[in-house]
């Protein structure tokens, strides 16, 4: 049975939104009032944050599918649908996340960092949000936008203050377990220790973390055994405790050789930009199973040689729990001078959730598929407009020419060539499909040739202002001449009756 996860990909679907109402108010002596549909509500989001008593992804890794509320649909007489209800997920402090492709969107490193991972679609307008002084009654309204679907990947990265590293059955777990309340499983076996245990230790007025750090081998910096997976635990802690076994019969096996492996394998590691390599940290070193006569021979032989390297050697057991005081006391010191030196912030909670306004650029491409020219819009705001539209409805789709014209798609389709009946494609992949029928002022110049050739562009506003003109001095010209026509023909009513 799993009992602890720290990797696991989360398939997410916000909700949708709800759609907006066609609705005409009417009542007695007024049968038709005017448009009283309203909106419909946005549909729920789906967001992480980091809580300091979830400790594992185990509930994510039974049930990865979540999916957010549905906003419901406007009703007639202004009454708006009611909004998808959020949904806040909890995960462990030190979550990594990242998207389908793995790049990095946010390090939940502090308690109470939130980000929005699957954004709920926008509810639609309603016929009495659409009417305007030249749309007075409109016979349509908008549909909810979908909500955000894919997929992304938390990572856990236990934060702590201390890693014990070293070699399977090397007392880690002991350790752990006889300087905090932590009760880890502990076997003289390879491996017994399959993730990371936390631990939490006082000394005097001190508290910190120990993170047991399961066993390492030659060749886990570069995937072999776990070694990848466990290492990937150490990225959080401030400074390193290497826990050596001196009571190991294992053939090529002593402190020396065990702690020149460990260090090549935190040296081959390859951590985050920006953070300290693992090599570069704060190391001790603990000399275990000292209760054994043969072990603690060996730690006092090897102590001096450990000391000329410059690290802090204890000899430790425990069995006997001899040197843990001594080991404590340095740990806590070691934790202390380095969270001094970090910049603590006085935020205790904040959001990384994305404010800035919706992109309204977007591209025109022209592109060949099955030996046809067909022209693709790419843009947030054109394939929103898109998913709103009912195209079984000719008003609402004529208000989705009238939107795309005012933000320019329709001159840039005539300046990439396009014509009456061209095959447009708005958005990615399986976009709408759809045949291009431009709107008149766009009808009348195509008829002309203007934008026909591919040097040739649509005229100017100049060259329409220049052509009106010319047009009003026709105009004036004529009814001079007919003026003229009236005054050399005279009539007399009185006589032709």
């Amino acid at each position: 049975m799993v009992t602890f996860v720290d990797q696991v990909t989360l398939h997410l679907s916000a909700g949708n939104g709800g759609d907006g109402c066609t609705s005409t108010k009417r009542e007695k002596f007024k049968p038709l009032a005017g448009p009283d549909g309203a909106n419909g509500g946005d549909g729920g989001t789906i967001s992480l944050i980091s809580d300091v008593n979830t400790t594992t992804l185990l509930d994510y890794h039974h049930r990865p599918h979540r999916t957010g509320l549905n906003g419901t649909s406007g009703a007639g007489d202004y009454r708006n649908g009611a909004h998808g209800g959020d949904i806040v997920l909890k995960v462990p402090v030190g979550t990594v996340v990242k998207d389908a492709r793995g790049k990095l969107l946010a390090d939940l490193d502090s308690v109470g960092m939130e980000i929005v991972v699957a954004q709920g679609g926008q509810g639609g307008l309603g016929n009495d949000a659409l009417s305007n002084q030249k749309r007075i009654a409109p016979g349509f309204h908008l549909l909810g936008v979908p909500g955000w679907k894919g997929e992304v990947i938390l990572e856990l990265k236990v934060v702590a203050d201390i890693a014990f590293v070293g070699f399977p059955s090397a007392g880690k777990s002991s350790l752990i377990a006889s300087m905090s309340s932590a009760r880890p499983k502990i076997a003289d076996y390879p491996f017994t220790t399959l993730h990371p245990n936390l631990g939490v230790v006082q000394a005097g007025e001190q508290r910190y973390t120990v993170a047991d750090v399961p066993g390492l081998i030659e060749g886990a910096s570069q995937g072999k055994g776990l070694g990848l997976e466990f290492l990937r635990h150490v990225e959080r802690c401030s400074a390193l405790l290497h826990v050596i076994d001196c009571a190991t019969m294992e053939p090529g096996r002593d402190p020396l050789t065990d702690l020149k492996v460990i260090l090549g394998e935190l040296r081959d590691y390859q951590v985050p930009d920006g953070q300290t390599p693992l090599n570069e940290r704060p190391q001790l070193i603990a000399l275990n199973k000292i209760d054994i006569p043969d072990a603690k021979e060996l730690a006092a032989f090897v102590t001096e040689e450990l000391e000329a390297m410059g690290y802090p050697v204890f000899a430790v057991s425990t069995a006997t729990h001899e040197g843990l005081k001594e080991l404590n006391f340095a740990l806590s010191a070691v934790v202390l001078k380095e969270r001094e030196g970090k910049v603590v912030g006085a935020q205790k909670r904040f959001s990384l959730i994305p404010t800035k306004a919706e992109d309204s650029s977007y591209i025109v491409r022209k592109e060949s598929i099955s030996g046809e020219d067909v022209f693709r819009i790419i843009g947030s705001k054109p394939e929103r407009w898109v998913a709103q539209t009912h195209f079984g409805n000719t008003e609402a789709v004529g208000y989705l020419a009238e939107r795309l014209r005012k933000i320019g798609i329709e001159d840039e389709l005539v300046r990439k060539g396009a014509k009456r009946g061209s095959t447009v494609i708005i958005g990615e992949e399986n976009g709408v499909v759809f045949d291009w029928d431009p709107l008149i002022d766009s009808v009348a110049e195509l008829a002309d040739g203007i934008g026909l050739g591919e040097d040739e562009k649509r005229r100017t506003n100049e060259q329409r202002r220049g052509e009106y003109y010319a047009m009003m001095d026709q105009r004036a010209k004529g009814r001079e001449e007919r003026a003229a026509v009236r005054e050399a023909s005279v009539f007399i009513e009185e006589d032709q009756e």
